[in-house]
């Protein structure tokens, strides 16, 4: 679905410029995106896996929940929004808690697709049962939870094992250690 994003300069800040999402890709604009990760009190994390039918990174296992921030949207608006998509769960604006921003740079389809984005990175404490929830088939092939244990081992190995993005390793570090982070308090 090709729809309008706001634009931010190279280091975040907001240029009033909107345009389609496909523009901001053909012409490697930089704009926000949503991520949102998911885990349980049993130290569980819920990962998607992404459809069979995407683009980018198609059957690799990612972040519980993910998009790009509509035009005007907030942070907050685009987590819920995609949270209901992708998983069908409804969340409430309390509940989400900003770990931080990644800014990600990655060029794919030999240079046709620039991806420039700034992750706006949420965590949540997920208190529904895995078959409560619905993925959304154009976007996720699969939903799983994976202890922390076990979200490490994999991470370990993602040169080789086909699980992870393996380029984005420390961010999937930054974002264990926030959920750690979340569970001490």
């Amino acid at each position: 679905m090709d729809e309008y994003i706001d634009i931010v300069t190279s280091d975040g800040k907001a240029t009033g410029e909107k345009v389609l999402k496909s523009v901001a890709h053909k012409r490697g604009l930089y704009h926000n995106t949503i991520h949102l990760w998911l885990y349980t009190k049993n130290r569980e994390i819920l990962l998607q896996q992404r459809s069979h039918k995407k683009k980018i990174h198609p059957l690799l296992w990612d972040v519980s929940v993910a998009g790009h921030i509509d035009a005007g949207e907030t942070f907050i608006e685009a987590a819920i929004r995609e949270t209901e998509e992708e998983i069908g769960l409804n969340l409430q604006p309390n509940t989400l808690h900003k770990i931080g921003v990644q800014l990600h740079e990655s060029s794919y389809d030999n240079g046709k697709v620039l991806d420039n984005e700034f992750h706006q990175v949420y965590i949540a404490e997920l208190n529904a049962r895995l078959e409560d929830l619905t993925p959304q088939p154009e976007e996720v092939e699969a939903l799983k939870f994976v202890t922390f244990e076990e979200f490490t081992e994999l991470l370990k190995n993602s040169q080789t094992n086909s699980h992870f993005i393996a380029t984005n390793k420390s961010y999937y570090l930054f974002v264990l250690n926030g959920i750690k982070e979340a569970l001490s308090k």
